[in-house]
């Protein structure tokens, strides 16, 4: 299993059996033993050699950052509830996918038995009673018959900065994405709760912005099981550049790709 220097790596196996969770005890990983420059340097090595090929992505809600009115702070107010992981709000959000999923037949290419969801890591090691909404989402998802399981395989080893609240020139870049992500065993090797191999993944985040986060990820997940498709959800997609939306409940289905400078993504 892939560890970080000076790092305690355990794992949590969910009573279901089809869960698995990695925590960081302690300070852990490389944080403060490099400057910020050194470690872009480093990541942007790591990176270089890796195919960072496109990535289809799904999303149900939008968010808007900035826009104006009743609508647009509605988004917000999801917004603000995602990132506290509510149970209660996450099952309603979770509900309203499994609808359009049944009734209108979308995200027929995103989830199904043979899916295995992934949850994107926060942006900080993930240590014991932490909320970690994109797993409690994933949970969710599946528990709605939307998945076969799900596996918690990603990890930070590095911090990185939260994009929410940095610069927007200071955000992490999908090289510092990819770097400070780890990923444990291989399906096979985590016992018979597990199929040998997945049909297909599927990463589950929150939020998605540019979809740095979701590029590096995949990367990582393509190292384990390159002949294995692999795909993003995201609850919502972030319009940063609207004056305002019409409804807050926006399905699409759309691509994040690799400029060769940036990830970028469309719609």
């Amino acid at each position: 299993m892939p560890r970080c220097n000076g790092s305690g790596i355990r794992e949590r196996v969910g009573t279901n059996g089809l869960m698995r969770t990695r925590y960081q005890d302690g300070p852990g990983g490389l944080h403060g033993q490099s400057s910020v420059d050194s470690r872009k340097r480093l990541a942007a090595a790591c990176l270089a050699d890796e195919a960072v090929c496109p990535v289809a992505f799904a999303a149900c809600y939008v968010y808007s950052p900035r826009g104006r009115g009743a609508i647009a702070a509605g988004s917000r107010v999801l917004r603000a509830r995602l990132k506290s992981g509510d149970p209660d709000w996450l099952a309603r959000y979770a509900a309203r996918v499994r609808r359009l999923a049944a009734g209108s037949g979308r995200y027929a290419g995103f989830f199904g038995p043979d899916v295995v969801l992934v949850p994107v890591p926060r942006s900080r090691p993930i240590v014991p009673g932490a909320v970690w909404t994109a797993e409690r989402l994933a949970v969710e998802l599946a528990r709605l018959g939307l998945a076969g399981s799900v596996w918690s395989a990603l990890y930070r080893c590095v911090p990185v900065r939260k994009s929410a609240t940095s610069l927007a020139g200071d955000r992490p870049t999908v090289a510092e994405h990819y770097r400070s992500l780890a990923a444990g065993e291989p399906l096979d090797s985590c016992g018979s709760d597990h199929p040998v191999s997945p049909g297909r993944l599927l990463l589950v985040d929150d939020v998605v912005t540019k979809g740095r986060t979701l590029l590096a990820a995949a990367v990582r997940l393509r190292e384990l099981y390159p002949a294995t498709e692999v795909r993003a959800f995201a609850l919502a997609r972030t319009m940063g550049f609207v004056r305002g939306i019409e409804h807050l409940v926006t399905p699409c289905e759309g691509t994040i790709w690799w400029n060769g400078d940036d990830a970028r993504r469309q719609p």
